[in-house]
């Protein structure tokens, strides 16, 4: 069963823009799935987990690109490193041809991967300006319903435009849990895989295929306990020298291992919103998972219910609701680090969300509850920043947009 995906759109936009495009994200979201969907039709597509076509890659690229001639989709690219230099010179060529021609360029290559960290470097060092980039997560929670949400933004206008054209039911903060314990892992949400299982091999391959070259041999067990512990803290702020403590670990170690997850798109940083004027800051940032239910796999937490009225309760809702917003953004092709931050001062006021643009800015609070008392109380704080505070919102567990003053609105979760 293929669930339609939000980023189809800014993949075949990107691919209308430039001769290759790259498809990238964490192990199992979906990209090649999504890509052959697309494309599966109008162009060859070949594997590089295939050994012969990964040796052929490998040892001569300019054959392996004569055997497989554009347009073609490569999988796991990331596996030939090399092929990149290969395609380069080919595009280019191209692209001269089609110049002296007066033709318009057309798309020859869409390359998906799932390791960050070997494409980056080939991406900067050989395709700069020749490729568009995409970056892919798990599936929303719109996907899963099959609702085509448009671009997440806090204006109240659009807010209600949102909630006005949304074909989704409401759903109960019981069912809301259910779907943050179900997570967005399509073989997982389509019934293919059992969770556990699924998970524990997920965990064993990404270690083994991602991150065990830039980790010592020695320290796989730790980075396991490493990952357990961070999710035990989603939703907190990031407090280097105690996560590594608890590890067994430095701040220096811990500092690269939270890079590594947050490269990997396994995890999400949030800055803290910096002003000049505002030397009362907190600066540590936050820290979410982007999938749910493996935040809660790491956790142990064995059902949805206890997820609910657990400890974490509140951490779980704000990750489920801040990796969502996280989620849209990017499946619209807007970066979430230019937007995206939460304030926190040293009197302990604190705001869950900020969406900052450059001439004014919107607070966002989340609460597992329904109409919270008193639910807005810190978005007065961001007047120091001299700029325009609009009416903020309140995300919760609520059926319908209603006002709680002039100045705040809440917001069903279950339209985010």
């Amino acid at each position: 069963m293929y669930i339609e995906r939000a980023v189809e759109s800014l993949i075949e936009r990107t691919a209308h823009s430039f001769p290759a495009v790259v498809v990238y994200g964490p192990r199992q979201v979906g990209k090649s799935t999504t890509v052959m969907k697309l494309y599966g039709s109008r162009m060859s597509s070949v594997t590089l987990d295939d050994a012969e076509d990964r040796r052929l890659a490998q040892e001569n690229p300019r054959l392996f690109l004569e055997t497989w001639k554009w347009p073609v989709i490569i999988d796991e690219i990331q596996k030939a490193p090399n092929l990149l230099d290969a395609i380069k010179i080919e595009i280019d060529r191209q692209k001269a041809l089609w110049l002296k021609n007066d033709e318009r360029l057309k798309l020859m290559y869409i390359l998906t991967g799932s390791n960050r960290f070997e494409l980056q470097q080939g991406i900067s060092e050989s395709l700069a300006g020749r490729c568009g980039i995409v970056e892919m997560d798990s599936l929303s929670q719109s996907e899963k319903y099959h609702e085509h949400a448009p671009v997440f933004h806090p204006d109240l206008q659009s807010l209600r435009d949102r909630e006005r054209n949304s074909n989704v039911k409401y759903r109960t903060r019981a069912r809301i849990f259910q779907d943050l314990f179900n997570g967005g892992m399509p073989d997982v949400v389509t019934g293919m895989a059992e969770r556990d299982l699924y998970y524990r091999s997920y965990i064993d391959t990404y270690i083994e295929k991602d991150v065990r070259q830039l980790i010592k041999a020695s320290s796989e067990m730790q980075f396991r306990n490493f990952i357990s512990i961070l999710a035990l803290r989603t939703g907190q702020e990031v407090k280097y020298d105690r996560i590594a403590s608890a590890a067994g670990i430095d701040a220096r170690t811990c500092r690269q291992w939270m890079s590594i997850l947050e490269t990997s798109g396994l995890i999400y940083i949030l800055q803290p919103y910096m002003s000049n004027i505002s030397k009362r800051i907190i600066k540590a940032p936050k820290l979410y998972f982007m999938d749910t239910e493996l935040c809660a796999y790491l956790c142990k937490w064995p059902t949805a219910e206890m997820v609910e009225k657990g400890a974490m309760g509140g951490a779980f809702f704000e990750t489920y609701i801040t990796s969502e917003i996280i989620k849209n953004l990017r499946a619209h092709g807007v970066d979430p680090r230019q937007y995206l931050f939460y304030y926190r001062d040293i009197d302990q006021k604190e705001i869950d969300l900020i969406y900052a643009e450059t001439d004014r800015i919107y607070p966002i609070d989340i609460k597992k509850g329904i109409a919270p008392e008193k639910a807005d109380k810190n978005f007065s704080v961001l007047k120091k920043y001299k700029m325009p505070v609009e009416e903020g919102i309140v995300i919760d567990c609520c059926d319908r947009m209603r006002p709680i003053n002039e100045n705040a609105w809440y917001f069903p979760a279950f339209l985010v």
